[in-house]
């Protein structure tokens, strides 16, 4: 009886580690819902005149914004434009219109994760699969290229100088190559890759990732205990090349990045991002 008793205890304990593990597994693997509204109408798109276009819509921010993101430049470069490109669905989700695609199943088991297209100029903030963030970027110009791989987010500051030159204030700034000093942070958008290496953005986007990326944690010799969110930077840009978002006129789909393309893209760092994220949840 008492070895009846004893493995019925070992039946019980092991019935409940597995389902505690289980249940573990699940709430790790639940996605944020994301309301999103689509487009009424196909994707589309028109050349307008700059003034004339804005000049109307001057006090819708959210309008605004989304006309910065489709031309890569801020608000400030592209009221000198002679011509933008706008959407012809104004109220849809500005995810609609970006090239990432807005679920990744190859992406359900990373809690936080960050690409940066270089070909085109754009950017998303994934978690467990499911796109959380999208916006325009202007990168490395070609003399100063940004660099490409898996990276990782260490150190951030609301404001900090640029290496390059201590005149440039950079705002919400978030290192994510330290000895290169390489980082994403405000600063102006021409609509083109213009940075020394950075990655740069507009304030909101900028502002965004800066709160919802993770720091690095640091032991006290000042060494990499725990690895920040995995950013990811790749492709290449054409310097000799119109803008690449001017094809979206001709085809809205032109500069689409599609699932399979995110899970080749990530395939071979996944080992290296599941093992700081384990490290990262061990820690927490």
């Amino acid at each position: 009886m008492k070895t009846l008793s004893l493995i019925s205890l070992a039946a019980i304990i092991l019935f409940s580690n597995c389902t505690e593990q289980k249940e573990k597994a699940q709430v790790k693997k639940s996605k944020k819902i994301i309301e999103r509204k689509k487009p009424a109408t196909p994707v589309s798109y028109r050349l307008v005149n700059s003034k004339e276009w804005i000049k109307p819509h001057q006090a819708n921010t959210s309008l605004l914004h989304m006309a910065c993101t489709i031309n890569r430049a801020d608000i400030a470069h592209i009221q000198k434009m002679d011509s933008i490109i706008v959407s012809n669905d104004s109220t849809a989700d500005i995810a609609y219109f970006m090239p990432f695609p807005v679920s990744v199943a190859a992406l359900n088991d990373i809690d936080k994760i960050i690409f940066f297209s270089y070909s085109t100029q754009s950017f998303a903030a994934y978690e467990n699969g499911e796109m959380i963030y999208t916006g325009a970027t202007n990168m490395g110009r070609k003399n100063d290229p940004t660099p490409t791989g898996l990276f990782f987010t260490n150190w951030k500051a609301e404001k900090t100088t640029s290496t390059f030159n201590d005149e440039w204030e950079l705002k919400w700034n978030f290192n994510i190559a330290n000895k290169l000093g390489v980082g994403w942070h405000e600063y102006e958008m021409p609509g083109y890759p213009a940075s020394h290496s950075c990655l740069r953005l507009m304030e909101e986007d900028a502002k965004y990732l800066y709160t919802w990326a993770d720091q690095w944690v640091l032991n006290k010799k000042d060494e990499v205990e725990v690895q920040g969110t995995p950013v990811i930077v790749f492709g290449s840009y054409d310097f000799n090349g119109p803008k690449p978002w001017k094809k979206v006129l001709a085809n809205p789909h032109a500069l689409d990045i599609t699932e399979k393309d995110i899970a080749a893209i990530v395939s071979p760092y996944l080992p290296q991002v599941m093992a700081a994220q384990q490290k990262r949840t061990a820690v927490k």
